[in-house]
């Protein structure tokens, strides 16, 4: 599956940003979406993922209650609803996806990664 994501900018602290991933060349039935994130010199980290067929989400504890992760089936599209947004939140995100369920929050899990779309919080 190949995946586009998009949507990032530069915001200022508390301002919200919506991110889209756009699946293309398979179905996500059965499978998992998630979004993750690499500030500059750190580790890329887990935000949120969705599972594709029945909707449940999951998220980091660093982003919850601020951060909403959804999807369109009809339009193949995963979102990341990023609301009061701080500083720390500047990274580049990027989508993922897996063809099963992935039931711990590790990149290792994912197959399909999108290119990125870089979120710019200033203070």
């Amino acid at each position: 599956v190949q995946l586009q994501a998009s949507g990032g900018g530069l915001v200022q602290t508390g301002d919200s940003l919506r991110l889209a991933c756009v699946a293309s060349g398979r179905s996500l039935s059965g499978g998992t979406m998630g979004w993750f994130r690499q500030a500059p010199g750190k580790e890329r980290e887990f935000v949120a993922r969705i599972y594709w067929s029945s909707g449940s989400p999951k998220y980091a504890d660093s982003v919850k209650d601020r951060f909403t992760i959804s999807r369109d089936n009809a339009e193949n599209t995963a979102y990341l609803q990023m609301n009061s947004l701080k500083p720390e939140d500047t990274a580049v995100y990027y989508c993922a996806a897996a063809p099963f369920i992935v039931l711990q929050p590790d990149a290792r899990g994912f197959q399909s990664w999108g290119q990125g779309t870089q979120v710019t919080v200033s203070s």
